[in-house]
């Protein structure tokens, strides 16, 4: 079994930073990804940031420049910092990691989700 556990998060006004972290537990033979997508209330989920074992991180054109993303030194976990918020940043930030499980091979696996919210 795997688990993907979130945090972080809080509400701040415009300008504002806040830092999300994620963990993912368990069973774990190789993250091959980590990142995080968000879901505004009554929209769709989102895609935000992700960073893989090599390469670049990638990010939504939304929060290019505003956020970064990295792998913890325990490669089991990352972090999403968030500056220069703008209220329309406001929703629930979900933690992904896309994880070969050692019996059950590669899944994505998502946290419970974080409240971010922007607004002053």
């Amino acid at each position: 079994q795997v688990q993907v556990v979130d945090s972080g998060g809080g509400s701040v006004p415009p300008g504002g930073s806040l830092t999300l972290s994620c963990a993912a537990y368990g069973s774990i033979f190789s993250i091959n990804a980590m990142g995080w997508y968000r879901q505004a209330p009554g929209k769709p989920r989102e895609f935000v940031a992700r960073i893989g074992r090599g390469g670049p991180p990638t990010y939504a054109t939304s929060v290019k420049g505003r956020f970064t993303i990295s792998r913890g030194n325990a490669k089991n976990t990352a972090t999403l910092q968030l500056d220069s918020l703008k209220p329309e940043d406001t929703g629930v930030y979900y933690c992904f990691g896309s994880i070969d499980e050692v019996t059950e091979g590669p899944a994505d696996y998502w946290g419970q989700g974080t409240q971010v919210n922007v607004s002053s």
